[in-house]
């Protein structure tokens, strides 16, 4: 008798418990979309209600601080050119392709007045063609693989970026 009450109680309680569990996640998930959104409104300096593009703000989140390796593909390390190829076909859906400089001449060029977030911006560091790729995304601030620090944000208006800054593109 005991042994079919048992049976009895867990096969009542089992839809309430699997209810309870369900809601949670939920919560759980919508409040990391909103900790995504409150994180990186404050990293550029925006309202959490610009933030709407939860999908590239959540995969520059998981790629935040990958460690930069120069042909890297992978969360182990990867260049400015990979870390653009990845996020533009996983974000996206589109294909852009190869080094930098290629993927300059991929892209309608745009002024930096005119940038939106998910364009490119190039940067001619120490070179003569573009060497430098990394994606806007609002108020002044882009995403890109830095040599030093790995995927980063960075501002536009800092000196260093400034002085390298080569131009916008759509691809």
């Amino acid at each position: 008798m005991v042994g079919e009450f048992r049976k009895y109680f867990v096969f009542l309680l089992f839809p309430l418990f699997s209810a309870v569990g369900c809601g949670t996640k939920q919560h759980t998930t919508s409040s990391a979309a909103k900790n995504i959104e409150e994180k990186y409104a404050h990293l550029l300096g925006v309202s959490a209600k610009n933030i709407s593009n939860r999908k590239l703000y959540s995969f520059i989140d998981e790629w935040y601080g990958t460690p930069y390796k120069y042909g890297g593909k992978t969360k182990k390390g990867i260049d400015c050119s990979g870390f653009i190829s990845i996020l533009f076909k996983e974000v996206f859906g589109k294909e852009v392709i190869g080094s930098s400089t290629s993927m300059y001449h991929q892209c309608s060029t745009i002024s930096k007045e005119k940038l939106r977030e998910g364009d490119l911006v190039f940067f001619k560091i120490d070179s003569k063609e573009v060497s430098h790729v990394g994606i806007y995304l609002r108020n002044n601030k882009f995403v890109h693989a830095s040599t030093k620090a790995g995927v980063v944000i960075n501002d536009l208006k800092e000196e260093y970026y400034r002085k390298y800054f080569w131009g916008g593109g759509q691809p």
